[in-house]
């Protein structure tokens, strides 16, 4: 008893959870600030969205721990039910859960409201690291790549039902930890050409577009004549690409939101709507930017005072830090994320599993896209897909769910000398 007590507390990774608690703090106090009400000024008003804020902090912090007591090999044994009952309530969703926003995504509890895409991307993770570490697939053949993405795809899809794009988006982060197990460089390329042909094409008209693919994979294919492989394979790529064209339009026309076309249009420049769809960015972007070096204050920024800045202490959380603390406390802010996430990468590498490697690869990419989107968002360069930022925008299900994400993999490596 006495071993496993010294295991538990010198083996998990504290730094990574100060790290947490740091950003946990921050939350309570941009909450604070961003809803402050000089008649219900108190912290503890658990009626208000601060006071539950600081008992989802308090009680996830809990939960962080509870996990710490657990047995790693828990977490492998019960991932295909963890994730089967990820998968359940995405579907529960559909039939019983509560629009908000134009989207079906929570399903209310009493006062809470759960919202099962939070909970889905652990369940993914380790369910794509429980795949990788007993098959030991090398992403060399197609039935590999299909069954790694039908597990990222089945969560992806059904959120897309809800219909939330922000939180389908982030299931593409797992193709990063699959590049690090073997998955081939070509489709990261492949992604990063989809992302600009979907920009291109609604800057550039179609067939010049069309004209362009069709001049590269032609000199493409000259250059390389006598190889029948590569002609075939370029002749199908242009094909590919030149349908995917098509497909960006009507998915557009068809499956995107009038309001998230708006943001789309506003990002690339295509319409100014400063009173509509423009307006949560352009106040937004004032707020971070009166701000300045070093913030106008604590309870001080009269955008975030006076409530201009729409959904501010939940997507728009960022602002709120820019405005108050200034370039200086927004940048404290990202270093903390970055040195989080340098640190999961590191502590990922130093796993002597495969189960827990891509586990902790999963974590931290899931974490970068959170962070990068809605930061982008918030200041303008990246259009408005809603999805909060990790440990620090108002919400339970966001918060218990990052926990959950993170010590899991604490727990994992603390028991990095076993194999799970």
């Amino acid at each position: 008893m006495q071993q496993q007590g010294n295991r538990f507390f010198f083996n998990v990774d504290w730094i990574t959870v100060l790290i947490y608690i740091a950003l946990c703090a921050v939350g309570f106090i941009n909450v604070y600030a961003s809803i402050y009400n000089p008649d219900k000024a108190t912290g503890f008003d658990f009626a208000s969205s601060y006071g539950k804020q600081l008992i989802y902090v308090i009680t996830g912090l809990i939960l962080g721990l509870s996990i710490l007591l657990f047995d790693g090999r828990l977490f492998n044994v019960f991932a295909p039910f963890i994730y089967g009952a990820t998968l359940f309530l995405l579907v529960v969703v559909l039939f019983v859960g509560r629009n908000v926003g134009g989207n079906q995504a929570w399903i209310p509890i009493g006062s809470f409201r759960l919202q099962p895409s939070e909970f889905a991307k652990f369940g993914t993770a380790l369910l794509l690291a429980r795949y990788v570490s007993t098959f030991n697939p090398k992403f060399r053949d197609i039935k590999s790549i299909v069954i790694a993405g039908l597990i990222v795809l089945a969560p992806l899809l059904l959120i897309m039902l809800q219909p939330d794009t922000g939180s389908a988006l982030v299931f593409l982060a797992f193709m990063f930890p699959l590049y690090r197990e073997g998955l081939s460089g070509y489709f990261l390329l492949i992604f990063l050409g989809m992302i600009v042909l979907f920009v291109a094409d609604f800057l550039v008209p179609t067939y010049i577009l069309i004209l362009i693919l069709t001049t590269i994979g032609g000199l493409f294919i000259y250059n390389n004549r006598r190889k029948q492989k590569i002609i075939f394979s370029t002749v199908l790529v242009t094909i590919i690409a030149i349908a995917y064209l098509f497909v960006v339009k009507i998915a557009y026309e068809k499956i995107l939101a009038p309001h998230q076309r708006s943001r789309i249009e506003l990002m690339l420049g295509l319409k100014a709507d400063n009173k509509g769809a423009g307006y949560n960015v352009i106040q937004s972007q004032i707020a971070i930017g009166s701000g300045q070096a070093t913030g106008r204050g604590f309870l001080q920024g009269t955008q975030t005072k006076y409530g201009y800045v729409p959904a501010q202490s939940t997507d728009f959380i960022f602002s709120t830090i820019g405005e108050e603390w200034g370039f200086v406390g927004c940048s404290v802010v990202i270093g903390l994320y970055i040195f989080l996430l340098l640190r999961l990468i590191n502590l990922a590498e130093r796993q002597r599993s495969t189960f827990s490697r891509v586990y902790g690869y999963s974590v931290a990419c899931i974490l970068f896209f959170h962070v990068f989107i809605n930061i982008g968002m918030t200041i303008g360069i990246i259009p408005v897909i809603g999805i909060p930022l990790p440990f620090i925008s108002y919400g339970g299900s966001s918060l218990w769910s990052f926990t959950i994400l993170l010590f899991i993999f604490l727990k994992l490596d603390s028991n990095r000398m076993g194999f799970i």
